[in-house]
């Protein structure tokens, strides 16, 4: 077994990070638009009983997880577990464009935001927020904001790093808010299971478990190189994050790699002609986000699944940017299909990807060398 060096540790409490994290955020936009859904179990996926038991649950609401329903569940488990819920196929340009309003709402009080998905976030709010009494002041604006304008609840996390941001803001849902300074880490991580830690993936868990690690308390009496020697580099991790430590930034500058539309279809795309249609719409959508961020790309990228769930994922890469134009991605598209040997089975699933990207602001010129 190797033997791994003691690394320092540096526990750094200058920052000022919120996790914001909406409550079964597809599901209250549900309820939201319609109040007869709010006193009974919901669950965004297809009906199993229409699709012959096809289905993945996207969420629920807490009435629904209280029977046991949870994300990623198969539609056909979930309606065993709550026969009386009523389901709901997602909307998913409705959650995107609500998601959009609630990073407006974000872009108020800082622009350090790192985006996890459409219904949660990371702010670094330190520079707004000169002392503690006025991060926590800022915490329940944005809660009550979001609140007032969306009519939305979320749950706040506040700490110095994104490791205890984050477990705050699990902590107590629905609508709660949740500040974890320096001297509540041990009382607050000692009491978690080893599951609820962040990082600790259920393979791990059980690992650690074996070994007598079952709680935050567990984990913090043993030894980084008992840890480092057991699970390698995310032992460090490991052994740093059970004493509050995390020197992560947020990652508010991160350059997008790629831009894409996907949609599952149910029924299947069982005709050339229903496929191609389909790609043509994904090839409008595409555009217009590519327009609205000012972004565009070399290299187009088609995915398709069948009914037997084969998938197939071929690209194009062109010298010149695409220019961001409907009929030209579609073009293309039908060519990438093509060369796929166009229909052969239904399709459950497409998808259109920009890749290689760069800001519209950066021109192609093509200069001539011999004038």
């Amino acid at each position: 077994m190797t033997d791994f060096l003691e690394m320092p540790i540096h526990l750094n409490t200058d920052r000022r990070i919120l996790h914001v994290d909406m409550d079964a955020f597809y599901a209250q936009i549900e309820m939201r638009d319609n109040p007869s859904y709010r006193n009974v179990p919901l669950i965004l996926a297809h009906d199993p009983r229409k699709t012959g038991g096809r289905g993945v649950v996207a969420t629920a609401n807490y009435l629904a997880r209280e029977l046991g329903v949870h994300s990623a569940m198969s539609a056909a488990e979930a309606v065993k577990l709550a026969p009386h819920a009523v389901f709901v196929t997602p909307d998913f340009p409705k959650y995107r464009d609500v998601s959009r309003q609630l990073h407006q709402i974000f872009k108020r009080y800082t622009q350090k935001i790192e985006p996890i998905a459409f219904d949660e976030a990371y702010l670094d709010i330190t520079q707004m927020s000169s002392n503690h009494r006025k991060a926590v002041a800022l915490a329940h604006e944005l809660q009550q904001v979001i609140y007032d304008e969306l009519d939305l609840t979320s749950s706040v996390g506040l700490s110095f790093n994104k490791f205890l941001a984050k477990l705050a803001s699990e902590h107590n849902k629905p609508s709660g808010i949740t500040i974890i300074n320096e001297e509540d880490i041990r009382p607050f991580l000692d009491k978690l299971p080893i599951q609820d830690i962040r990082g600790v993936g259920t393979k791990t868990a059980e690992q650690m478990i074996k070994l007598g690690i079952n709680t935050g308390a567990d984990l913090f009496a043993t030894s980084q190189s008992d840890l480092a020697n057991t699970f390698g580099k995310s032992g460090y991790a490991f052994y740093e994050h059970i004493r509050g430590v995390d020197n992560r930034p947020v990652m508010w500058q991160r350059e997008r790699k790629s831009l894409g539309k996907e949609r599952t279809y149910g029924p299947f795309l069982d005709t050339e002609q229903a496929i191609l249609d389909e790609l043509k719409s994904l090839a409008q959508q595409l555009a217009d986000i590519l327009i609205k961020e000012r972004l565009h790309g070399k290299t187009l990228v088609l995915k398709l699944r069948d009914s037997d769930f084969n998938t197939e994922t071929r690209r194009e890469t062109i010298i010149d940017f695409l220019p961001n134009d409907e009929q030209e991605i579609y073009r293309i598209a039908q060519d990438i299909f093509e060369g796929l040997g166009g229909y052969q089975k239904p399709i459950r699933l497409l998808g259109l990807t920009m890749t290689n990207l760069a800001a519209l602001s950066f021109e192609n010129i093509v200069l001539n060398l011999y004038e």
